[in-house]
This record gives structure tokens, sequence and C-alpha cells, in this order.
């Protein structure tokens, strides 16, 4: 066989061995290009241009400009980026830490378990989107004792002039705690059946308590869930319909002295911010994980 036969050979071999699964990997990719990197290479464009809509689209290459305005003429979105930030960094181990009390709590054997699971999954099927901004809008979100007792001086003592806005933001918002850990108690509870049933049994005639099973067993195994929860928790929080860094960024996309192009730069500024939040829970916990794998 020559060495043309011979790559004939080989490329009909490769074509049948993978043809099969990039047919039907074929329609997500055409949904990729289409619904994903084609925007998204239009957004990054246009971060770098102003835009201009009238019958069509005119271009005019700015650079940098745009970035620069976000964070030295715009005296808005700086503030409400990093306000934001602060709440979310504070509400996102409340979130995670809140679902893993209550699918301990969840994983227990008792009558009526499913029920209890139902209703804590039941606000990730009604309070999302625009329902969710019609309960805020009722005033459904609100929390009143923090009026009726006047939490606001307490908190001022005890955490700090600077953190009192901060915090308060985040009592007031305790609804959001129980909206949005629904699906972060199902994926630990689904962690939890992961443990085998045998190793608790063992530790518990070793005479270990159910504190030191906890710390010592289920928190290790339960790592790389608190990982997942931690990273769908902070994508969930940062796309919140009601997020005002949102839309700042959708007004100015309307407004005819910044249109597309500086709506573009502030959302690519924004999602930098997520980027690098992301990355900072993902190399913690993966130290983390990566440890306990190589004491075990």
């Amino acid at each position: 066989m020559n060495a043309k036969s011979r790559k004939r050979a080989e490329l009909k071999y490769h074509v049948s061995r993978y043809g099969t699964g990039l047919l039907f990997m074929l329609p997500w990719m055409i949904g990729f290009i289409l619904f994903v990197l084609i925007p998204v290479s239009w957004s990054l464009f246009m971060a770098f241009n102003k835009v201009q809509v009238g019958g069509t689209f005119k271009y005019e290459w700015v650079g940098l400009r745009n970035f620069r305005d976000a964070f030295l003429k715009d005296n808005i979105f700086p503030v409400e980026l990093i306000t934001y930030f602060q709440q979310m960094l504070l509400m996102v181990p409340i979130i995670v830490l809140f679902a893993l009390l209550i699918s301990l709590m969840l994983n227990q054997k008792f009558p009526g378990r499913f029920i209890f699971r139902a209703l804590f999954f039941l606000p990730v099927i009604f309070a999302t989107g625009q329902v969710l901004s019609e309960l805020f809008a009722q005033g459904v979100g609100d929390v009143p004792f923090l009026e009726q007792y006047n939490l606001e001086p307490l908190v001022k003592k005890y955490v700090g002039a600077q953190f009192t806005e901060t915090v308060m933001d985040v009592l007031s918002r305790a609804v959001l705690i129980l909206w949005y850990s629904g699906v972060q108690i199902l994926i630990f509870i689904a962690g939890f059946q992961t443990i085998p049933a045998s190793v608790y049994e063992a530790v518990r005639i070793d005479g270990a308590t159910p504190w030191d099973s906890f710390w010592k067993i289920t928190l290790p195994a339960s790592m790389p869930f608190i990982s997942l929860n931690m990273l769908y928790t902070i994508i969930d929080l940062f796309t919140f319909p009601l997020n005002p860094v949102l839309a700042h960024i959708k007004d100015n996309m309307f407004k005819a002295n910044t249109g597309y192009g500086y709506a573009s730069a502030l959302a690519w500024i924004y999602f930098a911010f997520i980027f690098i939040l992301i990355a900072i829970v993902l190399g913690v916990f993966g130290r983390k994980m990566k440890r306990g794998s190589v004491r075990a």
C-alpha cells in the first residue's frame, strides 16, 4: 500500500470513528455559532466603537474610550458596580451556607420528607423573571422587621458605619435567600447520596459523634458540591432581574449620547469582574480539593 492509499484509509477510519459523534454535535455547534459566538463577538466589536442607529448601524472606532468613560465620566456605573459586588460577596456565602444547613436536615429520614423538599424548590419555579419583578414591585420581597425593630443603629455599632448600608441591604433581601437556595439544596442532597452509608457506620462504631462525622466526612466530601453551588449562585445572582448594574447597562443602550457601543463596554467590564470572581472561587476550591485528595 502506497502513502496516498494509507492516508486515505486513515482518513476513512477517523471519519467512521468520529463522524457519528460530530454529527450529533453539529446542531449544538451551529446553535453555539449563531446564538453565542457571533453575538458575543459583535458585542466586543461594538465596545470599541461609537454606534449610531438609524436606518442602519453606523460604527465609529473610538478604541478604549468607552471603557475609560465608564470609570472617569460615568458617575453611576462604578458606584453601582462596587456596591452590588459588596452585596453579592455577602449574599453568595450566606445562600450556600443556608442551603447546606437545610439540605443536611432534609437528608434525614422523617415522615413527609419529600413534601418539605418540594416546598424549598417551589420558589425556583415561580419566583423567576417577570414574576419575581412583579413580586418585588408589590413589596413581597421586603422584610418589615428591619424598620420595626430599628436594627440599623445596632448594625452600625457592631459592623461599622462603612459597611452598614451593605449589611442592611443584604438583610432586607433575606427573602432572596429562601427563593434562591432551592437548586443548591437539591445539589447538596444529591451530593450527600454519593457518600457510602458504610463510612458513617464505621465511624459510628469507632465512637465518633454526628458532629465529628460532619467535619471529618460530610464536609470534605461536599467540597466539590460547595464549589459548584458557589459558581451557580454567583451566576444566578449576577443575572438577577432587578440587578441595578444590568438596568444601568440597558438604560445606556437606548440613550442617544451613549448607545450600543458604550453599553457593550459596560457589559464587558461587568463580565470581567464576574469572571475574576469565578476564577478566584475555582482557584480556592481547586487547591482545597487537591489537598484533600493528597491527604486521602
